[in-house]
């Protein structure tokens, strides 16, 4: 039976990590900190960097993990020498059915809407839709028919996405330190923060942050194909988690001078684009959040593709002589890919339907955001394998062992509690105090059991 070829090298690896990371987030949620914190900017950069630490810690564990484990799709692999191959199924079904699918498809959109940006488009109109079905369907093939030159593109997106960002950083910076808007945003706060106290603000500002950081797990679905992985995937984590907090942080101060606090407060980051880059501004924010959100785009599609060949392999699942074929020609396990575009395209129908679909939601309760809350049970699902890894794992340091599993384990319970706090509670409180009912938590939970059930009934352990 043929089987996937080492064909990805370490940047390949750092850039999965970078550019799926670094989308439409890095480029607008410095207007929601700001918001959080009342226009406090260093408690925003310090929101930045506690939000990172919590990417760096995970991913540092995992790290630890990829020295010692090699089969197919990382995370998975890890579930699996663990807590066992049950535990491992259910973790890549949920992956292949639900995070990945439910993410790649709103990054369809979303690129598609800034496309829509350029041409005047309505961003829930049919243009938009029609080009978030064509991105992704653009996106399998070339993953499909040359994984190669996917890999490619990832490192090109990486490198171009970086570029603005890197820019902004350095010519923000002088500019503001130049003509003292930096100086002056530093020294001043706008508006009270969330919650009236810096505290508050700056547990709100983290909470905006979470989603930013999040898209880092997909590096390990190509261990398979990655040349020396258990060398390579481990310093791709680190040194792609470092570069991502590096350049949310700098960025961000660059940011800050361009504008005063109070215009970003009110227009977001478009205003210092215009003001350090002039009438061209926009435009080039506009153009370089397509880049960013295609790179990642394409990053979440190569995690889509390999899903169901991740349980095959493993003679686990449906069709399992189908899902673990690999092609000839392309070394890509081409029925696989089909079965993930299949996915992506009914969470693409869903997301439209649940938050663009005029007149309400078609799902009425059921309306969430498919992209942000699988957050709330994929860093639950880390937590077992974290515990895990300290039972088992005798032969290693206290630190290995028991200190930076712990941590670990601490960022993810506070991932968790975030997803939900801004998800859940907040919305339900806003509800409540119109007199109605909202928790969309509790609907994805339910959506979520539902997929995970029929999981249990494609399942196929192994013949012993």
């Amino acid at each position: 039976m043929t089987t996937l070829e080492k064909k990805y090298g370490l940047t390949t690896a750092i850039c999965m990590v970078v550019g799926t990371v670094i989308g439409s987030g890095i480029f607008f949620k410095a207007q929601d900190v700001l918001n959080a914190t009342g226009g406090n900017m260093p408690l925003g950069i310090v929101a930045w960097i506690v939000t990172g630490f919590l990417m760096i810690v995970c991913a540092s564990q995992f790290a630890v993990m990829a020295t010692k484990y090699e089969k197919v799709s990382g995370v998975v692999d890890y579930a699996e020498a663990t807590c066992g191959s049950k535990f491992a199924y259910y973790v890549a079904w949920f992956l292949v059915n639900i995070y990945y699918p439910g993410m790649t498809s709103v990054l369809a959109w979303v690129s598609a809407r800034y496309f829509g940006v350029l041409f005047g488009w309505d961003k829930a109109g049919p243009e938009v839709l029609a080009m978030a079905g064509f991105l992704l369907i653009a996106a399998y093939t070339m993953n499909s028919i040359s994984p190669k030159l996917a890999g490619k593109f990832q490192i090109s997106a990486t490198v171009i996405k970086l570029i603005p960002i890197v820019l902004m950083a350095i010519i923000g910076t002088t500019v503001g330190l130049t003509n003292g808007t930096l100086a002056g945003n530093f020294t001043s706060v706008v508006t009270e923060a969330v919650g009236g106290s810096s505290s508050s603000g700056l547990f709100a500002a983290i909470v905006a942050t979470v989603f930013a950081y999040e898209g880092w797990i997909v590096a390990t679905s190509i261990n398979a194909e990655l040349e020396n992985p258990k060398k390579n995937l481990p310093i791709a984590l680190i040194i792609g988690s470092l570069i991502v907090v590096a350049a949310y942080v700098l960025y961000f101060i660059g940011v800050a001078g361009g504008a005063s606090s109070d215009v970003l407060m009110r227009e977001g980051a478009t205003s210092a684009f215009k003001n350090v880059f002039g009438g061209i501004g926009g435009t080039l924010l506009s153009v370089c959040v397509i880049v960013s959100c295609l790179g990642t785009l394409n990053g979440l599609m190569v995690g889509v593709t390999r899903g169901m060949y991740a349980i095959a392999v493993r003679d686990e699942g449906p069709m399992q002589k189908v899902f673990k074929q690999v092609d000839n020609a392309t070394n890509m396990s081409t029925n696989s890919a089909i079965w993930g575009l299949f996915v992506c395209s009914a969470w693409l129908l869903y997301f439209y339907g649940a938050n663009l679909a005029p007149n309400g939601g078609w799902f009425g309760l059921f309306n969430f955001d498919s992209s942000e809350l699988p957050i709330v049970t994929i860093y639950a699902m880390y937590i077992p394998i974290f515990i895990a890894w300290m039972i088992k794992e005798k032969n290693e340091g206290v630190f290995k062992r028991f200190v930076l599993p712990s941590i670990s384990i601490i960022a993810c319970l506070f991932t968790v509690f975030a997803a939900i706090y801004a998800h859940g509670i907040t919305p339900y409180l806003m509800a409540k105090a119109e007199g109605r009912f909202a928790f969309p938590v509790l609907f994805y939970m339910v959506v979520f059991a539902a997929i995970m059930v029929i999981g249990v009934f494609f399942r196929k352990p192994k013949n012993k």
